[in-house]
C-alpha cells in the first residue's frame, strides 16, 4: 500500500535541492524513529497476540513463558510480513534513484480496552516524483507480491504444523464437557458481541484442503485466532488484499493505471467503487423493513453513499443518481434475496479510501504504457487479489 501498507507518491513535493551531505546527515538523524515504531509495533502485536490466541491482558494478568512463546508466534510472523511488503517497495524505489524513507510502521493497541492486531501496518513515503507509468507499476506490485511469498511462508509452516485438535482444551478447558463435538454446543449461547467468527479467502481453503495434513486438525473460524501462524498468515493476505484494490494510491491503483493508462482508469472507476459500495450495503435494508427503520436510517445510508462517490464525479444529480441506483439495487436484492448479506465494514474502508486515500490516480509525466512482461505479471497480480481477499474478514453474529 502507500500509506497504511502503501507507498506515498508526493507528486507535488519540491526536490531537496541541499547539498549530499546535508541530505545524508539529515536521513542518519532519522533512522531511529523507524527503529522506534518497529519495536513499539513488535510490542503492540506482542500484546495483541495474547489477547487474541489466549484472552489474556498483558496489563491484568501473569503470562507465562510458554504464553510469550505464543504471542511471539502471532508478532513476529506478522510484522515480518509487513517489513518484506514495504522493502519491496522501498528497494524497488532504490533501484529507480527515488528518494524513499525507511518504513513507517503504526502500532495501534487499546490496552486491552477492546481488540486490536496491533498494528495498521507500515507505509513508506516517496518525496520523488515518478516518471513513468513503468516505475509506478514496479514499485506499486514488488511490495505485494514481496509480501505475499512470505505469507506463503508462514501459511505452509502453519498448516503443516497443525497441533493436534486436543489443543483447543488448553484454551477453552470448558469445551472439554463436550470432546472434539465442542462446535455443536459451545456457540449456542454466547453473550452479544462475543459470537465472533474469522473469514477466510480461497488461499486459505487451498491450504486447509490440499497442504494440511487432515483437514480435520483445521480449526473453525471461531477458533481460528489461537493459531498463531494461521492467524498471522491470514491477516497479511487480507492486508495484501487492501493494498491491491484498484483504487487511487493503492498498489492495486498503481497496477491497473500503469497497464490501462489514466483514461480508462477513470472510466473504469464508478464501477469498481460501486461493486464495492454494493457489497459493503447489501443487506442493510429492504422491503421487510418496518417504514419506521426505512423512513429514519435509509436517509441517512443515501447521504452517505453521496458523501464518499463525490470525488467520482462533478455533477452534483449525477452523484445523486449513482447514491441512489446503489441504494436501490441493494435495496431490491436484499427484498428479494434476504439471506444475502455483505459485509458492513468494507463501508468504513469506502469512507477512508474516498475522504483520506483517494480514489483518483495522479499523472505520470511520461504515459508511455508498459510492456507484456509487466502486464503479465499485472495478471498475476490479480490472482494474487483473488486469492487473497476475504469477502467477510470478521463476522459477529
Amino acid at each position: 500500500m502507500e500509506e497504511n501498507n502503501r507507498s506515498i507518491i508526493d507528486q507535488n513535493n519540491n526536490i531537496n535541492k541541499s547539498k549530499a551531505p546535508q541530505k545524508k546527515n539529515a536521513v542518519g538523524m532519522v533512522w531511529w524513529k523507524h527503529l522506534l515504531l518497529l519495536i513499539l509495533t513488535v510490542m503492540a502485536t506482542t500484546f495483541a497476540g495474547a489477547e487474541w490466541i489466549y484472552g489474556k491482558s498483558v496489563l491484568f494478568s501473569e503470562l507465562t513463558p510458554e504464553e510469550w512463546k505464543g504471542s511471539l508466534m502471532y508478532s513476529i510472523p506478522f510484522v515480518g510480513i509487513l517489513t518484506i511488503h514495504e522493502f519491496g517497495h522501498y528497494f524497488t524505489a532504490k533501484y529507480y534513484k527515488l528518494k524513499v524513507t525507511l518504513p513507517y510502521f503504526l502500532p495501534v493497541w487499546f490496552f486491552s480496552l477492546g481488540p486490536s492486531l496491533g498494528t495498521f501496518g507500515a507505509f513508506i513515503s516517496i518525496k520523488s516524483r515518478l516518471k513513468s507509468r513503468k516505475e509506478f507499476f514496479d514499485v506499486g506490485v514488488s511490495g505485494p507480491i514481496a509480501g505475499f511469498l512470505a505469507a506463503l511462508v508462514v501459511l505452509f509452516y502453519g498448516f503443516t504444523h497443525l497441533p493436534p485438535p486436543e489443543y483447543i482444551f488448553q484454551i477453552h478447558p470448558e469445551y472439554q464437557q463436550w470432546g472434539l463435538d465442542y462446535a455443536k454446543y459451545a456457540y449456542e449461547n454466547l453473550n452479544e458481541g462475543e459470537n465472533l467468527t474469522i473469514g477466510t479467502n480461497l488461499l486459505f481453503q487451498f491450504f486447509t484442503y490440499y497442504v494440511a495434513p487432515d483437514p480435520s486438525l483445521v480449526p473453525n473460524g471461531h477458533e481460528l485466532m489461537h493459531y498463531p501462524f494461521l492467524f498471522s498468515g491470514l491477516l497479511a493476505c487480507f492486508f495484501t488484499a487492501l493494498n491491491l484494490m484498484p483504487f487511487g494510491q493503492l498498489d492495486g491503483g498503481h497496477a491497473l493505471y500503469s497497464i490501462i493508462g489514466r483514461k480508462w482508469f477513470n472510466k473504469i472507476l464508478p464501477y469498481t467503487f460501486a461493486a464495492l459500495l454494493f457489497w459493503g450495503g447489501l443487506g442493510l435494508f429492504s422491503a421487510i423493513d418496518s417504514n419506521e427503520i426505512l423512513i429514519t436510517y435509509a436517509p441517512f445510508y443515501v447521504i452517505y453513499l453521496y458523501l464518499v462517490s463525490m470525488k467520482l464525479f462533478k455533477d452534483k444529480v449525477t452523484i445523486a443518481l449513482y447514491a441512489m441506483s446503489i441504494f436501490t439495487l441493494q435495496f431490491v436484492i436484499t427484498t428479494i434475496y434476504p439471506d444475502v448479506v455483505g459485509y458492513e465494514g468494507w463501508l468504513f474502508w469506502v469512507f477512508i479510501l474516498s475522504r483520506f486515500l483517494g480514489l483518483h490516480h495522479p499523472p505520470a509525466i511520461n504515459e508511455k504504457g508498459v510492456d507484456t512482461k509487466r502486464k503479465f505479471v499485472g495478471i498475476i497480480t490479480l490472482i494474487i487479489f483473488i486469492l487473497c481477499f476475504t469477502p467477510t474478514p470478521f463476522i459477529i453474529n
